[in-house]
């Protein structure tokens, strides 16, 4: 579904950003993109929609050369979700989610039942929040409406960057689940960028680790647990291992009062 083939990116022309990251990610499938700040994961998602250009390497969609696609088409068709969520703050929870169907000229009555069905989807039922504005809704709620205008055209693949770094515990725990819901439910092909590596292990079909431009190591969760392909692989998931075993030991000191 999509293919990225000996990727790299240098904004500078001497220092890289990503350099050589080949990854292929099949229809289905949820792929996290994992690594610390400035490790090159963000620039390595914004290629396959074209927001950022490769310096040299091929990305194809669904076979296709993404670099012989218009880009503004390209984007009409692939779902984005940020962590900032940039909802329009002038318009409506139903107008935010209706803006891509409507630059593809849907009609309205297309577009209401559209907005709707999206609306349930994310757990905001419309009758409740479609006429309300962006600044009425909590953080989390903000992010629902986001991912539902990413979903709004249908597309088949979904690019996520970060979508729940800016939500407190309790929401980013609800949401974690919701994403797995909508991805299987839709039936989408989706890549999330995070550096939480619980997130990671918890959403993944696979992961791929990247560290400084370069990819560490892909696998299930369980492979990157079980079998590091090297010591920043191991040093990246002794965080999550150490929580829970505190966790574990917390519980057992609770149970031995």
């Amino acid at each position: 579904m999509i293919h990225l083939d000996q990727i790299c990116k240098s904004y500078d022309g001497a220092t890289y950003a990503v350099r050589d990251l080949s990854l292929r990610v099949e229809r289905g499938e949820l792929v996290v993109l994992l690594g610390e700040s400035g490790c090159g994961k963000t620039t390595s998602m914004k290629m396959i929609n074209r927001l950022v250009e490769p310096t040299r390497g091929k990305i194809e969609v669904d076979g296709q050369d993404v670099a012989t696609v218009d880009p503004v088409e390209l984007r009409r068709g692939i779902g984005y979700v940020f962590q900032r969520i940039g909802l329009f703050p002038h318009m409506t929870v139903g107008e935010n989610v209706a803006v891509v169907p409507g630059l593809l000229g849907w009609a309205a009555d297309e577009t209401t039942r559209r907005v709707d069905e999206l609306l349930e989807l994310v757990n905001l039922p419309p009758a409740e929040y479609r006429e309300r504005m962006p600044r009425e809704l909590s953080g989390g709620q903000q992010q629902r409406v986001g991912l539902a205008r990413a979903l709004a055209a249908r597309p088949a693949i979904m690019l996520m960057d970060e979508p729940l770094g800016a939500l407190d515990p309790i929401n980013r725990d609800e949401l974690q689940d919701e994403l797995k819901r909508i991805h299987r439910r839709m039936k989408l092909t989706t890549i999330l960028v995070t550096h939480d590596m619980t997130e990671a292990l918890l959403l993944a079909d696979r992961i791929a680790v990247m560290k400084a431009g370069r990819l560490l190591q892909v696998g299930t969760p369980h492979e990157l647990l079980s079998k590091p392909a090297d010591d920043d692989v191991a040093r990246l998931l002794a965080t999550p291992k150490r929580q829970a075993d505190r966790l574990e030991a917390l519980a057992a000191e609770g149970h031995a009062r």
